[in-house]
């Protein structure tokens, strides 16, 4: 320093003055070099940056040209200085070195900020950090020369070109503020919604002003997808993917070729398995294989490096942001200690401490923007990983092999794109805690054992110990979460199955088992709830006592270790302030601990997956021209995983030759298993091809057996991407017989197909995809067995239309798989597979005559051939223009044996019945009627509910009403409600106690009364403390009782209201809708709700006593708490609107990613047939694009909200130690300490204030939703006391309907018109009339499943209008058209009340021809049923509902027959039973076939609703009216 005028003397000059001053060498030296070494050291990494990052240049602007010339200036002013120096030098006054080396530096800084100007502007940087931060810190060191120079005038020249460099240093700044232009040719111009983040300037970005705009338009009206910006281009995925890929094969290539250098010695080629006949000759791949095996393991690619290397960059600037961040976190307790120092000064000058006020505001508001610029960074980087990762899995997963697809099914691929990648994402945004952590650890405990010595390790050892717990805690948590996932799991399987079977439980009047049923599943998950509940809080009490407890410690062992120890304000208040930021590293590292082994998991099965074989694109030869045919295959020999032992014939297929001339059709038939379709799949180049070639001619259009649909409309899923004609379209409609469906269909072709084609019968499916090939002219086509989904006469349609010699594809080479025989004589070329090999070829008479497999094969197949020509005649009669469920599904069943059964008797059946019409085709016929009904009353359904769906979703857009709140509070109990929050405010009290008391302890200091009341002191401290533990626990644990009532209550109301609503109710709802309220609405009422009230609670109160403590301490502060309060409302209120529905949106976006992937590993073999690979890559990149949309500004929106809460909460920081700067005198340290410590803690629980708001608004909306299903319109009451028929009733079984009418619903048509029947007890009716008379309506009716829109029904003269739904419905039985079991014991099926013996049990399973299967079951009567009782075959399961008919045995039967005869046998059985069973009963059947009904007393014809005939079944035929030409048809009559 002894190049300056005299020495630095700074604290007389400064501290102890009231007009403060810094020596001018200080002045020169410190003060001007400080910006110029930050800017030369910046300068470059930031240029080597701009190198990198070439955004394209920006025009000259006048902005830019005043910078500039600005600068310039700057540069003159300085070497003007420079001169004046040299100048005085001439005159021979000669000044200290450093008035020349000053100016030089300073004018060679202002020409590199010259320099960056104009390079910045070239690069395309609109506005620039560095500068500004430059400028500030220009403008900042030079105020203080600017207050001396002012005060003493010393020489004119400095003075002047001072003050010119220091207006033109404001300039530059704030000129810097402002934006350049965004760079010529920039994406901004065409993007029609750009992100304003790209344009946005440098304090713009780091205070995230630009989404302003967006919480604006948030808070005004809800945000809709249209609104969202444009995702940036570096975030998007076709920049984002390919990176991540680049990186992956770098990687795949270096293990490659590790491998390779280390098998090359090792490996021989074995000896085809062909050629060793001997016996050893099967084992030498094996003998290869251990060979291999001994070696070390081949090096796996590392899929973490190549993400390392993708991301890791970007993320490195986030952690340095972390860095900077946590050093300055110690600043502020460091100043805390300065200002309380300050405070018990007396004579100190006062703009110290107000220097210390802003000070700490300053420290706090850049730690702020900091912390949030790192999290904006953590954010994004994990976003881009997700984003990678999805892309990355979805591009493997359209080219992986067969055998490697086996190993993990779809579901397993999905979850690694949701959770896995989700996984990967949530940790990036810890990941930092990993260093940080230990770091803040190490700094808090060095500050800490400077302030109080050795007895901080007291207070650390607390911690440590309260780690174990916390962890013992959470395992036990994690393990009574997964109990209660099973509880739920079989709670919602259980309510599933109620919902999709309760119009039996209504029919049967069983509600009330299984409404025990599930609250005793409830009762179970409500304990589990409860012991969670105990846990959390404990967890809570451990969670906001530990800081306090460490103090208490601490402070304990500090004062009775050395009577000397006092403890002062100082080391008291600066220690808490160093507790608190110790709490958050101590709990987040075993968090971020579990999550880092999360993700490494996680990490593995990706690596897995994208380590897998993929499909080689050369196995087949798409280029070769040479010969004439147009599919060549020359001693193939395939597999379909490299891996199968040789002998296995399904996997591997023998050596296959095989020509295709051009134009030709080849038909390919054999038996099931066979390996035909192996075949096409062999073309395609699915199948690993072992040796030999395949050429392929020209493109190719495929067929698969299962029809391959996707979740688009019906025109796009024919189209397939390629450019709409209308006339050809036409024609390919008409060709697939599509034209008629379109007709049925709601929207024509623009209906929109559900996932997997869940709105289409399966034969229209297999015509879509048909139709698909059609429309994509290839030259080559693969059609395998498209036929066998479709009717005869549709199948017979589509062959002549589209395959056949005559149809749309003649011309092309077709290879068409097929089992059926009628179009084999049409063909070119038939090929016979055996076993996998071909073992015969030629055209139809050749084969014929050669007598071998073909002959046999036909002569099995020919039978059900001329059943179903049959068929195809009364099919065409009737015109059907849909397709049943394929006729092949009851022909081509998996059991061959059961099959030849079926058949012999069909045989017989239609040779004694001697009708020309086989049962099977009428029930056929039938059930497409019964389909057709059902498809039309949906799409009825359907319109209005469009409409109504929407009106659901709109209901929950804006706030959320308070008396929704009130609701969830009366569910708790109101009286609880309050006493909850009184437990809160005194939680609050006994800590602001604690903390006053210690404020008091430390002002013992100051008056020297130390020794005496230090038990005192420490023990009312403990007692305060413990209170507040305590009190902690009480107020969780009652908050949690309440919720858990809560719940219970929520639950009850919403099932039991469910039972009680009408059946109509469920035909117009979707079941999904229903068991969402059950599902997801009751998790959230259970589990989030909870959570979300326990944290809310806990912040709003911390929040208000530091608020109380502050005022108390310094009560001007009150006047400031109101401009504060407003604007965190504020802006609490743009952000919950703004967060809500970007939350939802992201919600909404992010099912079709998941969806549209399944859909294509299913169908990748279609897509790679058809080239259309890059299209799917393209929608999926699409999808995941347009989810990022909505969830960056998520992000954004918190890192938005972070800075300005936290301002608020800086501003309440700058507020505590302003006033009590002012209020100095009358304030002791302890005071003063108190408040200020109080101030920093507040930041925190602000900010935690605002998210829970947000999400106490979003999961109550759970409680409106329960609500609003547990208040729908009930049916009539279950039983009406003062009504009750009599015990015996009915006992005559006399029915009579008088002028009786009924609709489904209000406002349609009446289904039954004035319909009056009189049926005496013990006779049998049977109900008969074409589709939709009306036949099912009498007996819903009969149940009063429907109530009467007009007269009534007595049985037994009571009228069944007046008694309770459960008295009528259990003294009536019926036998279901579909027999719905549940899944539980066979018993419980039967007898779910347990009103009924053993014994009695098994007579009726005896009756119904049950007992021999129950009884050689091991579990007798408590054989488990699956659900729908899936393990009993469909006869069986027919039978079941008998012997429930059997067990009740009422005066009345009704039996709805089963429509699509299951079985004959099970059927005749029935009947059987029935006639000897219920002889004197009154018996309603309503007959689909009439032999049944030939014997009943009478027959009632039913047409539109009305009554056509009623008489005994001779007369009705000797009348020839509707009944005999139905008998007709039936050939039952001549």
């Amino acid at each position: 320093v002894k190049h300056c005028t005299g020495t630095i003397r700074v604290a007389n000059q400064t501290l102890h003055t009231d007009s403060p001053d810094l020596p001018e060498c200080f002045q020169l030296s410190v003060l001007s070099w400080l910006p110029c070494v930050y800017l030369w050291l910046a300068c470059p990494p930031y240029l080597f940056y701009l190198q990198r990052n070439n955004k394209g240049y920006i025009m000259m602007s006048i902005l830019n040209r005043v910078k500039t010339v600005f600068g310039l200036v700057l540069w003159i002013v300085c070497w003007t200085d420079l001169f004046g120096t040299f100048h005085e030098l001439q005159q021979g006054d000669s000044k200290p070195p450093i008035y020349f080396v000053t100016p030089l530096v300073v004018g060679m800084t202002m020409l590199l900020a010259l320099f960056l100007i104009q390079f910045e502007r070239l690069r395309g940087v609109q506005s620039s950090g560095i500068l500004f931060i430059f400028w500030f810190l220009s403008v900042l060191c030079a105020i203080v020369p600017f207050r001396s120079k002012i005060l003493q005038i010393s020489d004119k020249l400095r003075f002047t070109t001072f003050y010119f460099y220091f207006s033109l240093i404001v300039a530059e700044l704030i000129l810097t503020c402002f934006n350049e232009k965004p760079p010529l040719f920039s994406n901004i111009d065409t993007d029609p919604n750009p992100c304003p983040q790209s344009t946005a300037g440098f304090l713009s970005t780091m205070t995230f002003w630009w989404f302003t705009s967006m919480a604006i338009k948030g808070y005004k009206n809800p945000l809709e997808a249209k609104d969202l910006w444009s995702l940036n281009k570096r975030d998007s995925s076709e920049v984002v993917v390919p990176k991540l890929l680049r990186e992956w094969e770098v990687e795949q290539a270096k293990a490659h070729s590790a491998v390779d250098q280390s098998t090359q010695a090792h490996f021989s080629k074995p000896p085809p398995a062909g050629e060793s006949n001997h016996v050893g000759g099967e084992s030498s791949p094996e003998e290869v294989e251990v060979l291999l095996s001994k070696q070390k393991d081949p090096k796996k690619p590392s899929f973490l490096r190549s993400l390392i290397k993708a991301f890791g960059p970007y993320f490195l600037i986030g952690s340095a942001f972390k860095l900077l961040q946590d050093l300055i976190t110690f600043v502020n307790p460091q100043l805390l200690k300065l200002l309380i120092s300050f405070t018990k000064q007396k004579g100190a000058p006062t703009w110290w401490g107000y220097a210390l006020a802003f000070l700490m505001f300053f420290a706090a508001f850049l730690q702020t923007l900091i912390l949030h610029q790192h999290f904006q960074y953590c954010f994004v980087t994990g976003m881009r990983l997700r984003t990678s990762i999805i892309g990355a899995i979805y591009r493997k997963s359209l080219i992986i092999t067969n055998a490697a697809k086996r190993t993990s099914t779809v579901g397993e691929i999905v979850n690694l794109m949701s959770v896995d990648a989700q996984r990967f994402m949530d940790l990036t945004t810890f990941l930092n805690m990993l260093w940080s952590a230990p770091l803040q650890i190490i700094l808090a405990l060095y500050f800490l054992w400077q302030n109080l010595g050795p007895s901080v390790l007291a207070g650390v050892a607390v911690m440590i110990l309260l780690i174990p717990l916390n962890a013992a805690i959470a395992v036990r948590t994690r393990a009574y979460q997964v109990e209660q996932m099973q509880y739920k799991d079989a709670r919602i399987k259980l309510m599933n199955e109620i919902l999709n079977g309760i119009k039996v439980l209504k029919l049967y009047a069983w509600e009330s088992s299984f409404k025990e049923k599930v609250l005793e599943i409830r009762q179970k998950e409500l304990n589990v709830l409860r012991k969670t509940a105990y846990l959390g809080a404990l967890s809570t009490m451990a969670w906001t006592s530990a800081p306090f407890l460490v103090a208490l410690t601490t402070f304990a062992v500090y004062v009775t270790v050395d009577k000397n120890n006092i403890l002062d304000a100082e080391k008291a208040f600066v220690s808490l302030s160093l507790f608190n930021i110790l709490r958050f590293p101590l709990n987040m590292l075993p968090q971020v601990i579990s999550s880092i082994v999360q993700a490494s998991v996680s990490l593995k099965r990706i690596q897995d997956f994208l380590s897998h074989d993929e499909l080689d694109p050369e196995s087949v030869d798409r280029t070769n021209t040479a010969t004439d045919s147009s599919v060549t295959v020359v001693n193939g020999k395939f597999t379909w995983a490299k891996q199968d032992p040789p002998d296995n014939n399904y996997s591997r297929e023998r050596i296959i030759n095989l020509m295709v001339p051009q134009g030709s059709l080849l038909a390919v038939v054999g038996h099931v298993g066979c390996g035909k379709s192996s075949l096409v799949s062999a073309l395609l180049g699915e199948m690993e091809k072992m040796e030999g070639d395949i050429s392929i001619q020209g493109s190719v259009a495929y067929v698969p057996q299962q029809a391959w649909i996707q979740n688009a409309t019906l025109r796009d899923n024919i189209l397939f991407g390629k450019a709409y004609n209308e006339h050809k379209y036409r024609c390919c409609l008409d060709a697939c017989a599509l034209t008629q469906d379109l007709e049925v269909l709601p929207g024509g072709d623009l209906t929109e197909i559900g996932e997997k084609g869940i709105n289409l019968s399966g034969g229209q499916r297999q015509r879509v995809s048909l139709a698909r090939a059609l429309y994509n002219e290839a030259d080559v086509y693969l059609l395998d067995d498209p036929l066998s989904a479709v009717d005869a006469h549709v199948a017979k349609h589509i062959f002549d239309q589209v395959i056949g010699p005559e149809g749309a594809l003649q011309g092309k080479t077709r290879i068409l798989v097929t089992h059926g025989i009628s179009f084999l004589p049409q063909v070119d070329n038939i090929v016979v597979m055996v076993e996998g090999r071909v073992s015969e070829m030629g055209s139809y008479q050749e084969l014929l005559k050669q007598n071998g497999a073909f002959a046999e094969f036909l002569r099995n197949y020919s039978l059900e051939d001329i059943i179903e020509e049959d068929e195809a005649l009364i099919d065409e009669e009737e015109n059907f223009p849909d397709d049943a469920l394929s006729n092949h599904t009851d022909m081509v069943d998996n059991e061959p044996v059961v099959n030849e059964a079926k058949r012999q008797f069909i045989r017989q059946i239609s040779i004694i019945s001697g009708d020309l019409e086989n049962p099977k085709s009428r029930s056929v016929r039938k059930r497409l009627c019964s389909e057709r009904k059902h498809a039309e009353s949906d799409s009825e359904k359907k319109l209005p509910k469009v409409e109504k769906l929407i009106q659901a979703e709109t209901a929950e857009t804006g706030r959320v009403k308070s008396k929704v709140f009130w609701e969830y509070a009366k569910a708790v109990g109101p009286l609880l409600s309050l006493f909850i929050c009184f437990l809160y405010g005194c939680q609050s009290a006994a800590s602001i106690g604690a903390n006053v008391w210690l404020s008091q302890w430390t002002n013992d200091a100051a008056q020297n009364v130390t020794q005496e009341n230090v038990s005192m002191r420490v023990g009312v401290y403990a007692a305060l403390g413990m209170a507040q533990g305590l009190l902690v626990m009480v107020s969780s644990f009652t908050l949690a009782m309440g919720n858990i009532g809560a719940a219970r209550k929520l639950h009850y109301a919403l099932l039991d209201n469910k039972f009680h609503t009408p059946q109509s109710f469920f035909d117009t709802t979707p079941i999904g809708r229903v068991i969402n309220r059950f599902s997801k609405d009751i998790y959230v009422i259970d589990e989030a709700l909870p959570s979300t009230v326990l944290m809310f609670l806990g912040t709003f109160f911390s929040s208000l006593s530091t608020m109380i403590v502050i005022v108390a301490s310094t009560p001007i502060f009150a006047v400031v708490i109101a401009p504060l309060a407003f604007i965190y409302i504020f802006v609490q209120r743009f952000y919950v609107a703004t967060s809500r529905q970007l939350k939802r949106l992201e919600s909404v976006s992010r099912s079709p990613i998941y969806s549209h992937f399944s859909e294509t590993v299913t169908g990748s073999s279609v897509i790679r047939a058809y080239c259309r690979h890059d299209a799917f890559v393209l929608m999926s990149d699409m999808k995941v694009d347009e989810n990022q949309k909505s969830y960056y500004p998520g992000i954004v929106s918190n890192r938005w909200l972070g800075v300005r809460i936290e301002f608020i909460g800086n501003c309440i920081v700058l507020f505590a130690a302003l006033f009590a700067v002012i209020g100095k005198d009358k304030l002791n340290p302890g005071l003063v300490g108190l408040s200020v410590s109080y101030a920093l803690l507040v930041t925190m629980s602000l900010n935690w204030m605002v998210r829970m708001t947000s999400d106490l608004e979003s999961n109550i909306v759970a409680v409106e939703r329960v609500k609003e299903y547990s208040e729908t319109k009930t049916e009539a009451p279950w039983e009406v006391e003062d009504k009750k028929p009599s015990p015996d009733w009915p006992s005559e079984g006399n029915v009579e309907f008088s002028d009786y009418s009924v609709r489904y619903r209000e406002g349609l048509e009446l289904v039954l018109k004035n319909l009056t029947v009189s049926v005496k007890g013990g006779e049998k009716i049977g109900i008969v009339g074409r589709t939709g008379a009306g036949k099912s309506s009498m007996t819903l009716c009969l149940f009063r499943l429907l109530e009467a829109a007009g007269g009534e029904i007595t049985i037994d003269g009571v009228k069944i209008s007046e008694i309770g739904l459960h008295d009528l419905r259990s003294k009536l039985t019926i036998i279901p058209q579909e027999p719905v079991l549940f899944s539980g014991s066979l018993r419980m099926n039967l007898d779910p009340f347990e009103r009924y013996s053993d014994g009695e049990v098994w007579k009726a399973l005896e009756l119904s021809h049950l007992n021999k299967f129950v009884s050689n079951q091991p579990a007798k009567l408590e054989l488990e049923c699956s659900e729908g009782g899936e393990n009993l075959s469909v006869g069986q399961r027919q039978l079941v509902c008998l012997a429930r008919a059997l067990l009740r045995k009422t005066r009345i039967l009704i039996l709805d027959e089963a429509t699509a005869a299951i079985d004959l046998e099970t059927d005749d059985l029935i009947q059987s039973t029935i006639r000897t069973q219920f002889e004197d009963c009154t018996v309603f059947t309503i007959a689909h076939r009439l032999n049944t009904i030939m014997d009943y007393t009478r027959v009632l014809v039913l047409d539109k609703g009305q009554i056509a005939e009623f008489d005994t079944p001779t007369n009705l035929l000797f009348r020839r009216g509707i009944f005999y030409g139905m008998a007709k048809d039936a050939g039952l009559a001549q």
